[in-house]
């Protein structure tokens, strides 16, 4: 009985890491959605706010942090109002077909949804042809979820 045991808890071992590695679809670090940025605050205060390590929610498989509670609760209570397209991946690149980080401040909302974009020059970019890129984007982003991004 001890060595079935013994067994179970090496398999259990090894298992375990490779249940933990399991990919996201939302662009994080060390765990952390957006790079620690508040996804309400980019539509209540109209720009980015960092988020605050003790005031996290987990959702789709990364922890999401928030400026204040309030934020914190209106993004529990409707996650898909708040959290930005394409996880947070810059829209701009998954409309040219791959998966790039993202700068906090290269942000676009669209029709009462977050875009991010891989920094400030790209957005320029982007804001050439936003209902292309969204419409190209949105085509693209199933197939491009499963890969890894480039960081």
């Amino acid at each position: 009985m001890k060595t079935k045991l013994f067994v179970l808890l090496l398999l259990l071992g090894a298992i375990s890491p490779s249940l933990l590695a399991q990919e996201t679809d939302v662009f994080q670090k060390d765990g952390i959605a957006i790079r620690g940025y508040d996804p309400v605050a980019y539509f209540k205060q109209n720009k980015p706010v960092k988020g605050i390590e003790t005031i996290a929610y987990d959702w789709n498989g990364v922890k999401w942090l928030f400026y204040s509670d309030e934020n914190k609760e209106e993004f529990k209570a409707n996650p898909e109002k708040f959290a930005p397209q394409f996880g947070g991946y810059c829209a701009y690149g998954l409309s040219e077909n791959h998966k790039s980080p993202t700068d906090p401040d290269a942000f676009t909302i669209v029709d009462g949804k977050l875009y991010l974009n891989y920094s400030l020059k790209v957005k320029e970019l982007w804001n050439k042809d936003i209902p292309g890129r969204i419409k190209k984007a949105n085509e693209l982003w199933p197939a491009l979820k499963s890969k890894e991004a480039k960081q």
